[in-house]
């Protein structure tokens, strides 16, 4: 199965956590031979790194515990850097990392996020998760208790898989909100529009907390037009969207012009 026939499937849009079995080697392995994505890494972790990479004291295990693990499957070479900004540049998703604290309630402890989808790590960092998922319309209500409950669950080096999409209007990997990037407007103009979609790993480390990594795929919205299936599934979802759920993704004034256009 494509990314495209497992993001629309023929039914209206919900909330899930749509896991499946991952292979970090797979995940992390490099994939842009041109190099230009730890290039831009790289560039923003100099720029502002206190913006894109953060850390709570008390927990520089989980970077130690991501790092041996990396070099174990090869994917960082034999002496990984053991600091923020330069594991961040060395590998090509982002990292985030998910710790209990001592009434098991998991927190954002820490992560290097440079290509952020319209959300800020220094504003989210140390919160839990019920906090961070705030902002999405009817989320913590329909998903909040299962997700505390499958990461209290995860056994060492289990590795799981999920995807989440969203629609952009520009190509850039970096949707900082401070960067004040376009978001999807009238008059509609596909060739101006992208299909934004995280892929993410959760995977277990030994000796407690939770690796999130995200990496970016963008598709020119047309790819999904010509692809029949997923045309009608993003159009079912489009419309079969809560308004409140739209206008947080930022696609609420062109929904419904899209969903015609993808079907048409």
């Amino acid at each position: 199965m494509n990314t495209l026939d497992a993001l629309f499937p023929a039914e209206d849009f919900r909330f899930q956590l749509g896991l499946q079995r991952g292979d970090p080697a797979e995940f992390f392995r490099p994939k842009d031979d041109s190099g230009r994505l730890l290039g831009e890494r790289r560039r923003w972790l100099a720029e502002a790194p206190e913006r894109y990479a953060a850390l709570r004291p008390g927990h520089a295990r989980l970077l130690d515990a991501t790092g041996d693990l990396l070099t174990a499957r090869g994917l960082s070479g034999p002496k990984p850097p053991r600091t923020l900004s330069g594991l961040g540049a060395a590998i090509e998703p982002d990292l985030l990392w998910l710790a209990a604290d001592e009434s098991g309630v998991f927190r954002l402890v820490g992560g290097v996020l440079c290509f952020p989808t319209g959300w800020a790590l220094e504003e989210k960092i140390g919160q839990p998760m019920e906090f961070i998922h705030g902002p999405v319309p009817g989320l913590n209500a329909g998903l909040g208790s299962q997700i505390g409950q499958f990461l209290a669950r995860m056994k060492p080096d289990a590795a799981y898989l999920r995807h989440n999409w969203g629609l952009a209007a520009t190509a850039e990997l970096n949707l900082h909100p401070s960067l004040c990037r376009p978001r999807p407007s009238l008059p509609l103009d596909p060739a101006c529009l992208w299909l934004r979609v995280e892929h993410q790993l959760l995977l277990a480390l030994p000796g407690g907390g939770v690796l999130f990594a995200i990496r970016i795929e963008l598709m020119e919205i047309a790819a999904v037009h010509n692809h029949a299936t997923a045309a009608h599934g993003l159009s079912r979802a489009l419309r079969s969207m809560p308004e409140a759920v739209a206008a947080y993704k930022g696609i609420a004034e062109i929904r419904l012009e899209l969903a015609d256009w993808l079907v048409a």
